[in-house]
């Protein structure tokens, strides 16, 4: 990906959206008593577009406003974004996306891995809470929401930051020069 200003621009605003959204509406809403959370599939998206320094800068940055507004330790939510944004930029760089199923598939699981990491940081932190079978449900539901909310945000995505993609493809079919006098 291109980083232009505006792009820039528009990576921040969707940033600020997917966070506020995260907050305000996705938390609000309960199918099979469990809150679906989009951020690990928005960094994923992200990280998936634009590589891995692009996807560990955009964890970072809604990790930490996240920690911001939800007023709890700092770094938490950041840890664990940039670790999922990295790992998904890194795959983008090594691996070629040649099915529609892959975007939705990784979102899917990097969002249980990002659940397993959010666990540990607040175990690591002391933070008290009630462990039950029960998180594993919850887990195991918030990655099937995700899959089909990673589905729409890369298609999304791909739309909005269309103009600073590099596509591969159009990259190896260059012109071949003509040969005057053959």
């Amino acid at each position: 990906m291109i980083l232009t200003p505006k792009i820039v621009a528009r990576l921040v605003v969707v940033g600020l959206l997917g966070v506020l959204l995260q907050l305000t509406f996705f938390s609000q809403i309960e199918l099979f008593h469990v809150s679906p959370d989009v951020l690990p599939a928005l960094v994923v998206v992200l990280g998936l577009l634009g590589g891995s320094l692009t996807g560990a800068v955009s964890g970072f940055a809604i990790g930490f406003l996240l920690d911001c507004l939800l007023i709890q330790p700092l770094g938490g939510a950041s840890l664990v974004l940039i670790a999922v944004g990295f790992a998904a930029g890194t795959f983008r760089e090594r691996f070629e996306i040649h099915s529609r199923l892959v975007a939705p598939l990784l979102c899917a699981v990097f969002t249980l891995l990002a659940e397993l990491g959010f666990g540990a940081v607040e175990a690591m932190f002391g933070i008290n809470t009630d462990v039950s079978v029960l998180v594993v449900r919850d887990m195991l539901v918030k990655t099937v929401f995700a899959f089909f909310i990673g589905w729409a945000l890369y298609a999304g995505m791909r739309r909005l930051v269309r103009p600073a993609l590099v596509d591969e493809a159009t990259v190896r079919r260059t012109r071949r020069p003509t040969v005057l006098g053959a």
